[in-house]
């Protein structure tokens, strides 16, 4: 396929919100596009390069945002979106608990959950970087021709066993720093008190991984869509020529 062609239709439908993409014959656009191009012989179209090269700086901001987003302080436990409840082994515990007055330390453990989720986060972002560096202009291709969050699907499929070793360690260790073993000892050493109380035990580490990728990929989803939305809303000059059209 002609060169120029090809770039002048990925050009046309990347331009257009994902929205709008099949109700306009955007085929025509992009050959009407082509004629103008050869023509006039313009100069300050984007290349197929850089169409690529800005697919994947908007992923890259998009993905900084989110990141920068869920690494702080209250990123996933002031947001009921993706707030980390306790696991499913412990809840039986908290409505014992909660029975015989104990709740200061379930709520407790809840937020330091929470807590280790929000350090570990930003161990993300290289990963995030890693894979969308590795994209083919194929995998830009079919990412956009996709559905809504089929860059999240590309990177949960892409990432999602590396995220986990990643954050292992230092949610591991974050559930230590931030007092998350001792809320969970504490808590449970005062309902083993408790006469006829079944045994209980929960893996807070596989916990705390499991609900923090959820929470990422559940927001990098949605800076997804509005990307596709609302592309020209990025700040960097390559997105301006390729997405606006400037």
């Amino acid at each position: 396929m002609n060169i120029k062609f090809l770039t002048g239709l990925i050009y046309v439908f990347l331009s257009l919100p994902a929205s709008q993409a099949h109700a306009e014959n955007w085929w025509d656009k992009a050959k009407d596009l082509l004629k103008t191009v050869e023509v006039e012989k313009k100069t300050t179209d984007p290349s197929l390069n850089e169409i690529s090269k800005a697919f994947k700086e908007a992923l890259q901001i998009g993905s900084n945002n989110v990141v920068s987003q869920l690494g702080a302080v209250n990123g996933f436990n002031a947001d009921p979106a993706i707030h980390i409840p306790l696991p499913k082994k412990l809840k039986s515990v908290k409505k014992v608990l909660s029975k015989i007055g104990v709740r200061k330390e379930v709520v407790d453990l809840e937020l330091k959950l929470n807590r280790a989720a929000e350090a570990a986060t930003p161990k993300a972002k290289k990963l995030f970087v890693q894979s969308i560096t590795d994209m083919t202009f194929n995998d830009v291709k079919t990412i956009y021709d996709g559905p809504e969050d089929s860059a999240t699907q590309y990177f949960r499929k892409k990432m999602s066993p590396s995220l986990e070793k990643e954050m292992h360690g230092i949610v591991e260790t974050s559930l230590s720093e931030v007092g998350a073993i001792k809320a969970y000892d504490k808590m449970m050493g005062k309902y083993k008190k408790l006469p006829f109380a079944p045994n209980v035990k929960a893996d807070l580490t596989k916990h705390v991984i499991k609900k923090g990728i959820s929470g990422i990929f559940y927001y990098l989803a949605k800076e997804e869509t509005a990307i596709r939305k609302d592309p020209v809303k990025q700040t960097t000059d390559l997105l301006k020529k390729v997405f606006g059209g400037t």
